[in-house]
């Protein structure tokens, strides 16, 4: 290909006109793609050719297009290409050309061509610029004199860019001067007006500063100090690219360089040369960093604490820590952190500027927070660093307070509040607390639930919450340890001597147990659920004791109870429902009706106070009850709590009626919340209350005054609690915007984020849109809120779960004066959804009038505030409406009275320059025409025209576009087909708007349209290609373009991504056919090309998901080598975005075709995913495609897998380790060839090795278990058998049969690590190994098995989990893997079981105490654990028994348990009946077996385990019973076993005690459909298996009496069997036909209700009669029908289905006499005849189950009906005559079978009758004919036909029919003989026909065996020359046809010696010489054979 290459010259003709750009762009890209396609001398030939033309290009002359951004790019590539294939010589001239443009102002008066020239210098500087340096100089001296004479941005931006790319090859060429004057400028140009330039200029100063050592402290001090300046006017691009530029100059400060001596100090202006003149000598004895890194980090502290500092500048400080730490790096980061940590809390936490307010404490709190975890801990700390993070957190803060020693100074509150966050997340990041983790924050985390500030308490729990969480082993333990503690403060409340802070110690103590409470339902095996009870018993105790106390101490003790329960309410209906009367009288005490004494004046504040946070704590309460417990949430429960509700809002609207004096400004002080705080979160939590509880509950008027209070509250004027006076002064002050202001509060304006996926957050801006940046987009977020939130201002946020780390509503609680606006939006949205027409237009009038009310106009603040709460508020209901209640919606929200009240609102917001309200009021326009109809439509239409044209202001433009996009995507395509003309035209117009608000939101817009429009968009595609093609050469569309003012707002608002995202939709809607059109297709292509070529990030994930969809659609045009090579790259990218849309192609490519993706990534990309995931667990894609990967080529080899996770697993820390690793090395682990894991920590001080993160590891262990499951399910034999390997020639070395020891060495690995879930997902790669390996032989001793060496490492992974650090999980576990290594067979021999067969063993005799389990050195367990590990200790036994039926050795192995073992079993069972029945039979604690505290909650928590394991369990319960186990029997029967083990066999008249039991689940499960997914199906198929052979054996009457008989019961029984064979597959149906014969063999005398029914009728309700129903259906579905189709299952199944179906009949025939007996015979007959008669199934399934049809047939017929036997037996032997010869003339597989199976069913029925039948002479005679004719057929039907001979001739000694049968079938057999003697001489006899002939010859014996006398020798006449022709005595050595012949002769001689001496002398001669000869050397050859054979040797030597 690429010497055909070609480019046609340039056609300048086509460069004039509207479509020469086009053009060029087009040319250009072809141009590139042959400079990289061609051979060298094909670029070197037209080399001279294509310079003058690129030249004419950038020239922009002679009629060319102006280079614009896509053509300088291009040009300036296809001018690297060219001089790298081609020559070089050419390019100093080039450099001249392009040199005179860029310096000369009068060369071109165009800045564009300008800045292609100097873009094009740059790209030719950065590849050839080290071999011309002498160019240096000039491109400096002509960048600075563009810089300052410029007055174009986008003019200066270039010439700094042209600079900084030739530094980076040519800095050595620059003068002193030079280098000085640039430093000099870009300082200057670092407070330039221009923010492009800024950047530029930042850029510039890195490359000057590099290397590191070139930088100077004056340089340093010098340059932060100008970025500071910078940051008040930066957009993010601009603060990003200054935190570089600072991160890279301070970084520098740390890098080691020489001290010199004291004599040499030289001045400032020499440091920089410092390195070039000190002798090397010095270097390596003298190196210190230029400043200590405590001295680096102050340089941003010191202006971090400026007074007068700008929120944004205190913002874009953080962004340069940011910034500085990751230029650091990880290595300095962990090796410093104590040092870090130290210089935030000192320098910055603690300065008394950062707590000036309760804002700024909060400001500072979220930027150290997000330095320390989503930096540092998440993306810098090892695990070893994360760990070394918690004990230094610890003993520098969390262990200082209190102060204990004189002179020490306990850590401020700020400071242990940031350390408890950070502490809470590292414990959440490192999984499971290691032993050193746990010693260093338990003690300091309960210590600091006692500290006097509000925030350190709740923090201290969160904490506390994250550490019980991730260390489950210590819950129990700590809860009562604070339930202690709580329990004495409570005591000590009411002493006088008790401490001051007695009652914050309370309440510190009360929310750590709550918080510890609420993570019971996450961790509930490991907490008693007493605990819960006597937790609630403290709760009521208190709230009754706090009526006799007074209001300080009744405070205390009521918020103390009230939390309690709150957390309470967490464990779910099943521990809520037994208190619920209980708590519904408290919550109605706590929540009385309001009196007249709340509406009179005189109270106290206290009293207000308390009465007040009464309310508010029980309404806590309350919540927590409505989000958990929604089951028992009925509608006399929701009436009570509504009417406690509306007395809760009533006293609210009381109090603020009779106090008005407070303001509502949060408090800096941390005296305690303020009433009118107090009052804000009583109704925060009623609103939030009536959200929870619904509106369904809520009368009419109830709905109505909620509407109003919550108008008041959002929209209110006085909403704000501001008197007049404020207001005046803060509008005085110079009001901005809401977005503005600073103190926490922001006027009353709400926090909900209405931001959608599509446009992202309220920024409304390019940057923001790439969510998951967290700290990067963190400080750009922070400056548009006004109020931060903080989990201490919401104690329920202890209680209530989520996701850590989120920012949800709960774990970043806003204080409570704005969490009562979200909450009031939130209920009005949902209310105002449900009302009807009136209400609706009512409220949004009200709404819009209070928006424009007069008194809003003095307070500009809040007017600005409830503008933006009325649109969230319009949003938020909008948008309930349309999901909750559209077709209602339609008819209030959408009629025009509603939306002409909106109108004028909505068109304000609109044009407001606010993006939320833009944002807001678009989506609103939006959704209101998708409910209101096409009039709405074409009028906002006509109104959002009508304004773009008549105003030309951005914002109100920018509005409108996207106001037109959110119209069409709401109403989507077809419905606003008629506006889709206009709505393009006007977006394409405004697309095209040089300012970049208006072109940003319409390209925008256009997107939207786009992908709404679908294919109706598709004739405006070439347009709009047009359009965007001209858009990328447009000089404004740039970022740095236009004019100053749009040059510094473009940085934010990039108009490039959103054309790729235009193009990717365009992309989308042509799907296919963008193939079709090859000049559509091309211009998307090199679009796409151009955009994956940028250096911008934001557009390369633009242009990802492009390149996506052309995989999809145009896949051969898309070079995927590559893209592979792209996208791979960007996995290096700091941008999070960028590395997401990178493994998002990967996965499609993955998924396309992985085996390429291994050529071309191969195990390199592998292992980059895996360090990425080491990085960032959180990018759940990196293990979509690692899995989708390995799942497609594991199988292929196996082994370079196992060596990636095996280097992932073994790079471990050392802490990763438990202490106990060590103790668990004993002989066993010794071969396992492991170093000690503790033997690494004396290293760990030193060792920088790295090493993979827990989470890793176990996505590692996870991939190990895939790989063995690929393996065993692709049934490729060679991985498990090394014999059958080498056998093949195949190389053992990949195979996963080598890999066994490596797998165990990692399941050991993961047994000793800390971590539960990589110490389970190691079992379960043990359980893998057990599982897939257990059959493989020893390739040295084929008749041992491979395991059997591995027994040791085995048993030495599993021990670490009986130790004393396991956790009922790890042991349940080990457990069922112990007993699997039992059962698999690898050991027979129960002395060499070892360890493995004792841990089972013990646990079992464990189960049969009934206290508690105490599981090794675990200690007592829980009584949730304890019932947990008795289910799977009981399961692990049961597999045993089941495996039992297969491993025979396993029976000696239960035999001594038996006794135990039942009864535990069946009790296992009864215990699960119980759980699953109502709770009213729970409650009744006889019936259990386990703790009564069980019968709660227990139910929940131990459900899943015994559903998991009742079916095993019942399934061994079958086994045993079918073996007649007295234990089992027993059990069931409730009779003590010892009694009389054999006296249990009588029937009984009552069912068993457990009968019911059993049955019952049985029966449920049998009834139960499973789900469609396939696992769901699999599982279904074991239980019904378990439950139809447990219920085979408890038909029988010693179990189910006569239970079944009962009318109700029968009738439901044989329902549910109809139901299962009509719906299951056959393997299901076999044992369902077994329980219908065991049925039918119990009560087959009886009928229903049990009454007798005489054996010679068949009622229709007896158990007969149904039984045979089922089996007819059965035989009538085999095949398929017009009424149903045919049974599923394979040739094994089907053939055991209809065999049990026959064999019931048999039964039934068997059991009936008379007529009743031939009928019964009659109908399975004819049903089976109807299968011999079948031609549409492909299987043979009448061979495998013509035994069952000779059984049923040879049930005796009784005299009186041997007429109908007869006539049934003709008819069936002539149906299957009149069968084979329907087929006649016909051929193929179909045709074979039929015939065949005919056949055979011919000869077997004729071989089964009694000989008193008489069959006709003719039948049989044309069977015989039939035969012989098949004889003479194909290989395969002579084998049947002979088969059929030989049957008939063996059972013809009774009956003369068969007799005369068998005379005519001897011609043919000697004709057979004789055809295939030919072939012995060539030796081409085949197998099949070998086994023919032995059948002919037992077919002569047994015809010799029917003859007498003179008869026998003329038989043998006839078979003796017949044997002979197949004798071939003179080949050698002799076949083996002539062996067997021989050996036949000897038989015969033997059994008739004189016949045969007669017959042989009748011969004639030459037959009876090969006879002779034949015999002879038999004889003579095997002189053994001859002494073992006595009587042939007698007779042969007479002969």
């Amino acid at each position: 290909m690429a010497t055909e290459a070609t480019v046609e010259p340039i056609d300048e003709t086509q460069l004039a006109g509207d479509n020469g750009e086009f053009y060029l762009f087009q040319w250009l890209s072809l141009l590139q793609k042959y400079l990289k396609e061609a051979t060298t001398d094909l670029v070197k030939t037209s080399q001279a050719s294509m310079e003058e033309t690129l030249l004419k290009i950038i020239y922009g002359s002679n009629g060319y297009p102006l280079p614009g951004r896509g053509i300088r790019n291009l040009s300036a590539r296809c001018f690297v290409l060219q001089y790298t294939r081609g020559e070089t010589k050419t390019l100093f001239d080039t450099f001249r050309a392009l040199l005179k443009i860029a310096g000369d102002p009068k060369a071109s008066d165009k800045d564009i061509v300008r800045i292609a020239a100097c873009w094009t210098i740059g790209e030719l500087m950065a590849a050839f610029g080290s071999q011309f340096m002498s160019f240096m100089v000039e491109i400096a001296t002509i960048s600075l004199k563009i810089f300052r004479s410029s007055s174009s941005p986008q003019m200066r931006f270039h010439a700094l860019t042209m600079l900084r790319k030739s530094l980076e090859n040519a800095k050595k060429a620059l003068t002193d001067t030079l280098t000085k004057d640039i430093i000099k400028n870009m300082k200057h140009g670092i407070s330039d007006k221009a923010l492009p330039v800024q950047r530029a200029a930042a850029r510039v100063l890195i490359t000057m500063f590099s290397p590191e050592e070139s930088v100077s402290l004056s340089d340093a001090e010098s340059v932060v100090t100008l970025c500071m300046k910078a940051l008040d006017n930066s957009d993010q691009t601009t603060r990003q690219a200054l935190a570089h530029l600072v991160g890279h100059v301070l970084a520098a400060t740390q890098m080691a360089r020489p001290v010199p001596a004291p004599e040499q100090q030289k001045g400032k202006k020499d440091v920089e040369n410092a390195d070039t003149s000190t002798p090397a000598y010095v270097v390596s004895e003298h190196l210190k960093p230029l400043l200590a890194p405590g001295e680096m980090l102050s340089q941003l502290s010191s202006h971090f604490n400026k007074a007068n500092l700008s929120r944004r500048a205190r913002a874009g400080i953080f962004d340069f820590y940011f910034a500085l730490l990751t230029k650091l790096g990880t290595e300095f980061v962990e090796n410093n952190y104590a040092l870090i940590v130290g210089h935030l809390m000192l320098e910055v936490v603690s300065h008394p500027k950062n707590n000036a307010t309760r804002y700024d404490r909060l400001f500072t709190r979220k930027v150290v927070g997000a330095l320390l975890r989503d930096l540092i801990a998440v993306r810098m700390l090892s695990e070893q660093g994360q760990i070394a993070a918690l004990q230094e957190l610890s003993a520098s803060y969390l262990r200082r307070w209190p102060a204990l020693m004189p002179g020490q100074v306990a850590p401020s509150s700020d400071v242990l509040t940031v350390a408890l966050t950070e502490t809470a997340e590292l414990l959440r990041m490192l999984g499971n607390a290691p032993p050193v983790v746990q010693d260093a924050v338990a003690e300091p985390l309960l210590t600091l639930l006692s500290h006097p500030s509000h925030s350190v308490r709740i923090n201290a729990s969160w904490a506390l919450k994250h550490f019980c969480s991730s260390t489950p082993l210590r819950l129990p333990k700590t809860i009562l340890s604070i339930m202690e503690s709580l329990h004495r403060d409570i005591e000590s409340l009411q002493s006088p001597a008790a401490p001051s802070d007695i009652d914050r110690r309370a309440l510190g103590r009360a929310y750590g147990l709550a918080a510890l409470v609420s993570t019971i339902p996450q961790r509930p095996l490991y907490v008693s659920f007493d605990i819960a009870t006597n937790v609630l018993d403290m709760a009521t105790q208190l709230l009754k004791r706090a009526v006799e106390h007074d209001v300080r101490i009744a405070g205390v003790e009521v918020e103390v109870a009230w939390i309690l329960i709150a957390s309470l309410m967490l464990l779910g209906p099943n521990f809520v429902r037994s208190h619920l009367s209980q708590l519904l009288v408290l919550w109605r005490n706590a929540l009385p009706k309001t009196s007249n004494k709340d509406n009179s004046p005189g109270r106290l504040v206290n009293e207000w106070e308390f009465l007040l946070h009464v309310r508010e704590s029980a309404l806590g309460a309350i919540l927590c009850f409505l989000l958990h417990n929604s089951p028992l949430v009925t509608l006399d429960v929701a009436r009570r709590i509504s009417s406690m509700l509306n007395n809760a809002l009533a006293f609210t609207n009381a109090f603020a009626s009779q106090i008005r004096e407070e303001p509502v400004l949060p408090s800096t002080e941390a005296k305690g919340p303020t009433l009118r705080t107090r009052e804000c979160l009583l109704r925060c939590r009623v609103y939030q209350c009536f959200t929870a509880l619904g509106t369904s509950s809520l009368t009419e008027s109830a709905q109505s005054s909620l509407l109003q209070s919550t108008l008041a509250v959002f929209a209110g004027p006085e909403g704000d609690g501001m008197s007049a006076m404020q207001a005046s002064i803060a509008s005085s002050s110079g009001f901005t915007s809401v977005w503005q202001t600073a103190d926490g509060f922001g006027y009353g304006v709400t926090t909900i984020d209405i931001a959608d996926d599509d446009t992202g957050c309220l920024l409304g801006t390019q940057t923001a849109r790439l969510t998951n940046e967290q700290v990067e987009e963190l400080t750009t977020l922070l400056l548009r809120k006004p109020v931060l939130g903080a989990r201490e201002h919401d104690t329920l946020s202890l209680c209530l779960p989520g996701a850590p780390g989120s920012d949800s509503l709960w774990f970043d609680p806003p204080p409570s004066p704005t969490a009562v606006v979200n909450a009031a939006i939130e209920l009005f949205a949902r209310l105002l959804a449900s009302q009807d027409l009136a209400i609706t237009t009512r409220l949004v009038t009200q709404l819009t009038e209070l928006v424009k009310s007069p008194k809003l106009d003095r307070n500009a603040g809040r007017k600005a505030a409830v503008v933006v709460n009325a649109a969230v508020a319009t949003v938020q209901t909008l948008r309930h409406a349309t999901t909750t209640y559209y077709r209602q919606a339609r008819e209030t929200l959408g009629h025009h009275q509603v939306t002409t009240a909106l109108t004028g609102f909505l068109k304000d917001a609109l044009v407001d320059g606010d993006p939320l309200l833009r944002r807001a009021s678009s989506e609103v326009i939006g959704r209101l025409a998708n409910i209101s109809g096409t009039t709405f439509l074409t009028n906002q239409a006509k109104v959002l025209v009508d304004h773009i044209v008549s105003n030309r202001d951005p914002q109100g433009r920018a509005g409108c576009a996207l106001a037109f996009g959110e119209l069409y995507s709401h109403v989507g395509g077809l419905a606003a087909a008629p506006i889709l003309k206009t709505t393009v035209n006007i977006l394409m117009s405004l697309s095209n708007d040089p300012h970049p608000l208006v072109h940003y939101w319409s390209l925008t817009a256009l997107a939207k349209v786009i992908n709404a429009a679908s294919l109706a968009f598709t004739p405006f595609v070439p347009s709009t290609l047009g359009m965007l093609v001209k858009i990328y050469m447009a000089e404004a569309h740039e970022t740095e373009g236009g004019t100053l003012n749009n040059a510094n707002l473009s940085g934010d608002l990039q108009a490039f991504p959103i054309v790729c995202r235009i193009i990717d939709a365009i992309i989308t809607i042509l799907g296919p056919d963008v193939d079709e059109s090859s000049r559509t297709r091309s211009l998307v292509l090199d679009l796409v090309r151009e955009f994956s070529s940028e250096e911008d990030e934001d557009i390369l994930v633009e242009a990802i998901k492009c390149t996506q969809h052309l995989l999809m659609f145009a896949s051969t045009h898309v070079d995927i080598p590559d893209a592979v090579f792209r996208f791979r790259s960007h996995l290096a990218s700091n941008r999070r975005q960028l590395k997401l849309a990178a493994i998002d192609a990967l996965y499609q490519l993955v998924q396309k075709d992985a085996l390429v993706m291994s050529r071309l990534g191969g195990d390199g990309l592998v292992e980059d995913l895996f360090a990425m995931l080491d990085g960032d667990p959180g990018i759940q894609g990196v293990r979509s495609v690692i899995k989708s990967w390995l799942s497609q080529t594991a199988v292929h080899n196996p082994s370079a897998w196992i060596d990636l996770c095996l280097r992932i697993m073994l790079r471990t820390n050392a802490p990763q380790k438990t202490v106990d690793a060590a103790a668990n090395l004993d002989d066993e682990g010794q071969s396992l060839n492991i170093s000690t894991p503790v033997s690494n920590v004396a290293q760990e001080g030193s060792s920088t090795a790295s090493t993979s993160r827990w989470r890793t590891q176990l996505f590692a262990l996870e991939c190990l278990h895939e790989i063995c499951i690929a393996v065993a399910k692709s049934a490729r034999r060679e991985h498990t058998d090394v014999l059958f390997a080498k056998n093949r020639g195949l190389s053992v070395h990949g195979l996963l049969v080598s890999r066994i020891p490596d797998l165990i060495k990692m399941a050991f690995t993961a047994s000793a690590a800390y971590v539960t879930e990589i110490r389970l997902e190691g079992l379960v790669v043990l359980c893998d190994v057990i599982q897939v390996f257990s059959k493989t032989p020893d390739p040295d001793y084929p008749e041992a098995l491979l395991l059997e060496q591995h027994q040791a490492p085995i048993t030495a992974a599993l021990t670490p989990a009986f130790s004393s650090d396991s956790t009922p999980e790890i042991l349940s576990a080990a457990i069922d893997a112990c007993a699997l290594f039992v059962g698999c067979g690898v050991v027979k021999d129960t002395a060499r079981m070892g360890r493995i067969l004792k841990q089972l063993t013990s646990a079992l005799t464990e189960v049969n105490g009934n206290s508690d389990l105490k599981m090794g050195t675990l200690g007592e367990l829980s009584p949730n654990a304890s019932g947990m590990l008795r289910v799977s200790i009981l399961a692990a036994w049961a597999r045993l028994e089941i495996a039992s039926t297969e491993q025979t050795y396993l029976l000696e192995i239960i035999k001594p348990y038996r006794e135990i073992l039942a009864s535990q079993w069946v009790a296992c069972l009864r215990d699960y009946a119980t759980i699953r029945a109502d709770s009213e039979f729970v409650y009744d604690s006889s019936v259990l077996s386990l703790d009564p505290s069980f019968a709660n909650l227990g139910k929940v928590v131990l459900l899943p385990y015994y559903h998991d394991t009742w079916a095993t369990i019942l399934q061994a319960v079958a086994n045993a019973m079918d073996r007649a186990d007295g234990f089992v029997a027993a059990a069931i029967l409730g009779q003590d076993p010892n009694s009389n083990i054999n006296g249990t066999s009588t029937a009984r008249a009552e069912p068993a005690p457990l009968f019911y039991v059993i049955f019952g689940l049985v029966y449920e499960a049998l009834a139960t459909v499973p789900s469609q997914p396939t696992n769901a199906v699999h599982l279904h198929s074991n239980v019904a298996t378990a439950s139809l052979g447990a219920l085979k054996s408890l038909i029988d009457p010693r179990y189910s009496g006569k239970a079944l008989l009962e009318p109700a019961i029968f009738r439901e029984f044989f329902n549910l069997c109809h139901r299962i064979v009509m719906t299951e597959n056959a393997a299901t149906l076999v044992h369902l036909l077994a329980v219908v014969r065991a049925f039918c063999k119990h009560f087959g005398h009886l009928g229903i209700d049990g009454v007798a029914v005489p054996n010679e009728v068949l009622p229709a309700d007896s158990v007969r009669a149904q039984c045979l129903k089922i089996c007819a259906y059965v035989l009538r579905h085999v095949t398929h029908s017009q009424e149903a189709p045919a049974i599923a299952g394979s040739i094994q199944e089907l053939a055991k289905m209809i065999g049990g179906a026959l064999s019931s009949f048999e039964l039934v025939a068997a059991t009936t006499v008379g007529n009743i007996r031939e009928d019964v015979r009659g109908i399975g007959c004819v049903l089976y005849a109807e299968l011999l008669k079948d031609e549409t199934l492909d299987m043979d399934l009448i061979t495998p189950t013509l035994p069952a049809f000779k059984a049923l047939l040879s049930v005796e017929a009784k005299e009186s009906t041997h007429n109908r036997y007869d006539q049934l037996i003709h008819g069936l032997v002539s149906s299957c005559l009149l069968n084979i010869d329907d087929m006649r003339g016909r051929e193929g597989s179909v045709c074979t079978r039929k015939v065949n199976t005919n056949m055979l069913a011919a000869v077997v029925i004729l071989t089964s009758i009694p000989p008193r039948v008489k069959i006709a002479n003719g039948v049989v005679e044309h069977l015989a004919h039939l035969i012989c004719q098949k004889l003479e057929e194909s290989d395969d039907m002579a084998m049947i036909a002979v088969h059929c001979t030989k049957t008939l001739t063996v059972a013809a000694a009774g009956s003369d029919v068969l007799r005369s049968c068998s005379r005519q079938l001897l011609p043919a057999l000697v004709q057979y003989v004789a055809r295939l003697s030919p072939r012995v001489d060539d030796d081409t006899l085949s197998d099949q026909q070998r086994a023919a002939i032995e059948e002919v010859y037992k077919a002569f014996a047994a015809l010799l065996s029917l003859v007498t006398g003179q008869n026998r020798t003329r038989m043998l006449c006839i078979i003796l020359p017949t044997i002979t022709l197949l004798l071939r005595p003179s080949l050698l050595p002799a076949p083996s046809i002539h062996s067997s012949a021989v050996s036949q002769l000897l038989t015969l001689a033997a059994s008739s010696p004189t016949s045969f001496k007669e017959a042989a002398a009748q011969l004639d001669p030459k037959v009876r010489e090969v006879l002779e000869l034949s015999i002879r050397k038999a004889v003579e050859g095997t002189p053994a054979a001859a002494q073992s054979t006595a009587k042939p040797q007698i007779s042969l030597r007479s002969f």
